[in-house]
Order: C-alpha cells, then structure tokens, then sequence
C-alpha cells in the first residue's frame, strides 16, 4: 500500500474507502463535481516482523520468504515494507530526513515509560528518572515513547502519549506530569505536555530569580518528592487480605494497559521502573529482604504456583492473584507487548527502606520473562542491555492482509508467520494476533487517543478528501513568523455514514521540526449543525483557518481531520519552510489563487487563552480575498494570483512561470500576465497577476513562478493546483 492512498494506515481498525461511482479512488481533479455511490469498508492488518539470528537482524528478505496465517489459515500478503534503524541517520534538513519521518507507524518501535509510584519508595522514583532518559537518549529518531504513572489511588495514568519529541518526553519524565511542576498545554492527544516558547521563558525566569539552575533542579525535586509521598505503597501497614485486593487491582488495571496497547500498531515495549509488588502474594513464598540482603536465586518453577493447591495462602499462594497476574501477562502476550522490568530497588540508599519490605524483585522476574522481555536488575548494565535489544529489532519487515468478512467486536484473532528457507538458528519474532475493530462509538476515550494520536504521527491516509494551505507571513516583531493555515473538507466525503443532526469535526495541526519536536500545534472541534449547513457542506465543503508561530526553519505540518461520530479521517503531511524575515532574508511565497466568497462553510480557529490572535492575512489593496488551498482549473480559464514577498530590492521586478507535472517535469507555460503592485510595507511586496493553464490532461501539477527584483535577484516559489475535466466548473476563479 503506497503513500497517498486513501486506504488509512492502521492497524486492524476500521478504514474507510469512499469510491467514486465508475472511476475508483477519489482524485482532486474531480473535487468540484464529486458522486459518491456509498462507501466500502475495508480493514488492512499491519503484522510487524523481526528476524533474528544469533542476537542480529537478519536483513535481504522480501515478502516470498514469509508465510501468514490467520488463526490455521495461510492468508495472501497484500503489502510488504521494511525499515531498517540501523542505516545512518540523515541530516536535519535533507529529503531524506523528512523522508524518514514517514515511516510507516506499524513499523515503529513504541516504548511505555511506566513509573510505579505505589509499588516504589519516593527517593528510588526520583533517580530512575535518570535510567528512563538514558534509555530515551540511545533511541532511534523514529522511535516513539510515552511516559505513564502508576499508583494504587489513580491507576495507570498517561502523561505524554507516544510522540517523537525528546523535548517533551524529558519534561514528562522530569515532572512525572505533577501539575505544580509544569503548565500543561492544552493539548487532548498528549502529544504535547508543554508549550516550548511558553516553557522556555518561565524557565528562564525560575533560574534567574533563584540564584541558578542548580537550586531550581533542587527545589522541583522536593516538590516531587513531597508528591511522590502520598502514592507511597502502604503494604507494610496492610494486612494479607488488603495486600492481595491491592495486588488484584493493579493486574487489573494492568490488563485494561495492555488492551490499549494491542490498539497501538507497531512493537510495543513497557519499561516497567518499578520495585515490584510482593510476590509471596502469588507464590506462596514470604520473600523479604533487608538493608543488606541479597535477591534470593530464582526457581523458575515456583513463579507462578500452580492453581489446583490446596492449604493456606501463605504455603501455596492466593489462586485468585494466580490467575489475575496470569491474565494480566497474558494479555501483554496478546499486545504484542514486552515488559522491560528495571528494578530500581537498588537505588535506595541504606537508611531509605524504613524497615523490612517485601521484595518485589521476583515479581519483576516474572512480568519480564513472561511477556518477552528482560529484568535489568542494575543501571550499570541497563544502556548495554537495552543497546543490545535495540540493535536485535534494527529492523522489522512490515507484512500487510485484507481479512475477509471480519467483524467489528473487539474479538482476538490469532496470527502466526512462518519464514520459508529460514537461515539455519535463526528466529522468527512477531505479534501473536489481533483485536477486531469497534465501531467508533463504542471505543474508550483513551483508546481513541491512542488511535488519533497514531494516525497524526502515521503517513497520508484518510477518506475524507482534504487539501491544506500553509505559507509563512513576516511577524510585525520577533523572531517567529505567523503560519496561516487554510484547510478544505470536501463536504461529501465528510459526511459519509452521517449518524446524527449535530457534526463534530475534530481538527488537528501539530508543527514538527527537523527533530521531531512540536514546535506549536492548533486542536479544535467544529461542531456543524446539519440542519443548517448541509445542503451548502455537500455543494462544497468546509474552509478552516488557522495559525501558527513559527522560529525559522523546515517544518513538517500534520493535519488530521476527523468525523468525530463516524472515525473516518485524513491526514496530510505538508512542508513549510520560514525564513529569518526579522534578519532581512528575501522570500517568495507560494502563489495564492483567489476564489469567489460565499461557497465554503467558514470556520476560523478559536485562538488559545492568551494568544494575540493575527490579523487577516490574505489581503489585496486593502481588501480581503479567500485563498483556494488547491484550485482546479479549467484549460485556458483565467484565474486571478496574488504573489507576495518579502525583503526584496526596492524597484520594478520581473516575473515568469512554468507549469510542472506532479512529479516535477516540465510540461508547458500557460499564460502567466504580471499586473500591478499592492502598497505593501519597508519588506512586504504584493503583486496581483493571471495565470491561464494550457491545456492539459486532468490531474495534478504544480505552478513554478519566479521572481526577479531590480536588484537582479531571483527568487522561486511552488503551490499546487489540479485540472479539472472539460466543462467542469472551475475552482479558485475569482
């Protein structure tokens, strides 16, 4: 399945592909005339797989060399993708960095930083923080992690949602999302946990009015500390009986974690910081150490005793925490999920314990080798230990299928791959099967921030038709520019499986830097009252405007659309380059093609508390134009551009244009007319031009323009456009 496509890049969730009656998947060369004759549902599974011989990647196959089964039958292999992580990273920058941030989500690496703040003394969770940086710090860019909490009070807790921005996963885990310790963004998928410009100025004023960084770090420690008090396990003060409902209450919720997790595509990795919970509870075996004490040497046996003893708790074990842990792991199984127990017990120093306490190193064991993965019983070995697990799952072999007549009911369905003329040692590691989808409705909030969440970071999917403007605009000061952002929703695929009379439309837009960091973001729910606003949704659709700020730089720009009732959606991936405006860099911006007001449902962006929001910035001559995010023009129709500039030499300027193909070929001039000059500012030129295509081929191409100033300098600019079919109505006239 390539890029681009309309078939959405999940893992067994629903996808939705709207068809166009007798012509296939839908085009934007046919946006203005759309029939939709209904809609097809199909559900693409993504099995992620690794190879491995003698702890290395097995590298060189291709879907010939796999074989897989859903449940026992052998089912075709409909798409094949491989990544490897262990090819050099490239340049911030390059096409090949922002290549790499298209990278298929299934074939991802997802790793749960889970903090056990019950199960945990306060001052180990304070220095664990260090190992769970260390380990983000060795990652692959591609990587993705979250950072969670657990305590018996509150359960599992996300702070951050899985996201590629060190930035913010440093803060989640500096904080352990303690609202005292930072001023949380707004943003519902937790991909963001602070705003950085809004961040980096209050950090500013903390060190300077306390003296330096030093006694800032100190003084969020022991707001920390002080937090991390009242999650404290009480274990040693409960009796037996207390101690097992704790226990069965944390496999419980454990259990309904790594359900979640089986909704994330992709290998799922769980960095369990933690001194774990009393395994004598399980086993039967009182295990308690003391200051000086070693770990007992485990009998692999006995971890978890078998569920037909009989006699006392004590001797043999509850059967109902047997069972309760046994489904908790088993669950992780079926999550693809391995836990990476780190036992931070170690950390503490002699003194902390405050008595005897139940060791929980036995449990970590348990959790660990159940699910696949490892006990790290010290730091010193935690980053060679993880260095090595990273380097075994370097690279993973995407395998794609279509089940047929699968039903929407959360039912596990098993999968097995098998590898024909396997080398000789080698082994196959891969998810053991998969949930069917739940209708939307029926998902929880969590699971449908997970899926979003997914999708946003995921490649360009949906079915909903989208187009999306982004440009950058000088700031009257500062360093940041102004980014409005103009979306178009095709009304017709919006409104597929419309359910009720109120229409939610979520709205996404997260900016992300050549390192993967959230440099802003716009969310936003429109709802559309159908009553009002259908007949003119499904004459055209819906326009939303929005803004972003900026630094110079290369971004690349997410948005996701979606039909909050429904689930359906799209994401594009759009980039955007800001220049130093402040600092005198010249810059052309892409062509803007103005269209006729009063056919577009209008929504501007609520601004966020305390954003100035900016003015208007599509203007001509001191009036206001609507900017098409993708016009579709007919051959030879004249259509009314307006370029605009920034710093470039005062004086008249000259202008050309070539059309290009999509994928850049040149294919003819059109007829490109430069008109007259706007009053702009001391940096600001506008210019009002025409442009007529040649004629051509319906499809997708591109409007080149470049621009020489009096000064001799030129300066080039793209935007996208589409030609319609004859005698369509055109889109972007003016």
């Amino acid at each position: 399945m390539k890029k681009g496509s309309q078939l959405q890049r999940i893992t067994a969730l629903r996808i939705t592909v709207l068809m166009l009656a007798g012509l296939g998947l839908v085009s934007w060369s046919g946006f203005a005339q759309q029939t939709f004759s209904g809609s097809t549902e199909v559900t693409v599974v993504e099995v992620p797989v690794q190879v491995v011989k003698d702890g290395e990647p097995v590298r060189g196959l291709t879907a010939k060399d796999f074989e897989l089964y859903d449940g026992r039958k052998k089912v075709p292999i409909t798409g094949f993708e491989v990544l490897d992580l262990t090819a050099p990273v490239p340049a911030a920058g390059t096409p090949a960095a922002v290549a790499a941030q298209q990278v298929p989500v299934s074939a991802r690496r997802h790793f749960l930083m889970l903090f056990d703040l019950s199960n945990s003394e306060p001052k180990s969770i304070i220095k664990a923080r260090g190992a769970a940086v260390s380990v983000v710090d060795n990652l692959h860019p591609t990587d993705l992690v979250a950072v969670a909490t657990y305590s018996a009070l509150q359960g599992p807790q996300l702070v951050i949602g899985f996201t590629p921005d060190r930035k913010q996963i440093a803060a989640a885990i500096d904080t352990l999302g303690v609202p005292k310790l930072i001023d949380r963004s707004p943003d519902p998928l937790k991909l963001v946990l602070f705003e950085a410009q809004k961040d980096a100025s209050a950090t500013q004023a903390s060190a300077t009015s306390s003296g330096g960084r030093a006694e800032v770090v100190a003084a969020k420690e022991a707001e920390l500390l002080d937090n991390l008090k009242s999650f404290a396990d009480t274990a040693d003060r409960a009796d037996r009986t207390a101690r097992q409902q704790t226990l069965k209450n944390m496999t419980g919720s454990f259990t309904g974690l790594a359900r979640l997790m089986g909704e994330v595509p992709g290998r799922k990795y769980v960095v369990f910081l933690s001194e774990g919970y009393d395994s004598s509870l399980v086993s039967g075996k009182v295990n308690t150490l003391g200051a000086d004490e070693a770990a007992p040497t485990f009998d692999e046996s006995r971890i978890i005793a078998t569920t037909n003893a009989s006699g006392s708790d004590d001797k043999f074990g509850d059967t109902g925490s047997q069972n309760a842990v046994e489904k908790m792991l088993d669950a992780f199984r079926r999550a693809d999920c391995a836990i990476q127990a780190v036992d931070i017990g170690g950390l503490r120093a002699a003194g902390d314990q405050g008595g005897q306490r139940p060791s929980g190193h036995e449990a970590l064991f348990n959790m660990a080798k159940s699910t696949g993965g490892e006990l790290f019983e010290n730091f010193n070995n935690l980053q060679t230990a993880m260095g090595q697990m990273l380097r075994r799952t370097g690279v993973t072999y995407v395998l794609s299928y279509q089940p047929d007549g699968l039903k929407t009911d959360g039912s596990f369905h098993p999968l097995k791959v098998e590898l024909k003329n396997a080398p000789r040692g080698s082994r196959v590691v891969s998810r053991p099967g998969f949930y069917a989808p739940l209708p939307y409705k029926q998902q929880s909030p969590l699971a449908r921030l997970l899926e979003t969440s997914s999708t946003v970071l995921g490649e360009e999917s949906g079915s909903i038709v989208t187009a999306v403007l982004a440009a950058p605009f000088a700031a009257a000061s500062g360093d940041r520019a102004w980014v409005p952002v103009v979306i178009e929703v095709n009304g017709v695929s919006l409104l597929a499986g419309k359910q009720d009379a109120k229409l939610p439309v979520e709205i996404y837009i997260y900016a992300l830097d050549e390192n993967g960091s959230v440099q802003d973001f716009v969310t936003q729910t429109v709802g559309l009252d159908l009553t009002k606003a259908e007949s003119q949704l499904r004459q055209s659709g819906l326009k939303f405007f929005a803004q972003l700020s900026l630094p110079k730089g290369h971004y690349t720009l997410r948005t996701l659309v979606r039909n909050g009732s429904t689930g359906y959606s799209s994401l594009k991936v759009t980039e955007v380059a800001v220049p130093a405006f402040a600092k005198g860099e010249p810059a052309l911006l892409q062509a803007f093609f103005s269209e006729a007001p009063g056919r577009w449902v209008m929504v501007r962006e609520t601004p966020k508390a305390g954003q100035t929001p900016m003015p208007y910035p599509f203007m001509i001559k001191d009036a206001p134009y609507i900017p098409s995010s993708k016009p579709v023009l007919a051959p030879g129709q004249e259509t009314q551009i307006i370029l605009q500039g920034y710093n470039l030499a005062a004086g008249d300027v000259k202008a050309q244009a070539k059309v290009l193909s999509a994928d850049g070929k040149e294919v003819g001039d059109g007829v490109f007319k430069l008109g007259g000059r706007d009053a702009g500012g001391a940096s600001l030129t506008r210019l009002v031009a025409s442009f007529s295509p040649p004629a051509l081929p319906p499809g997708d191409y591109q409007l080149r323009v470049t621009l020489v100033d009096s000064a001799g300098k030129e300066q080039t600019s793209m935007a996208r456009f589409a030609v319609g079919t004859v005698g369509a109505a055109p889109r972007g006239s003016h």
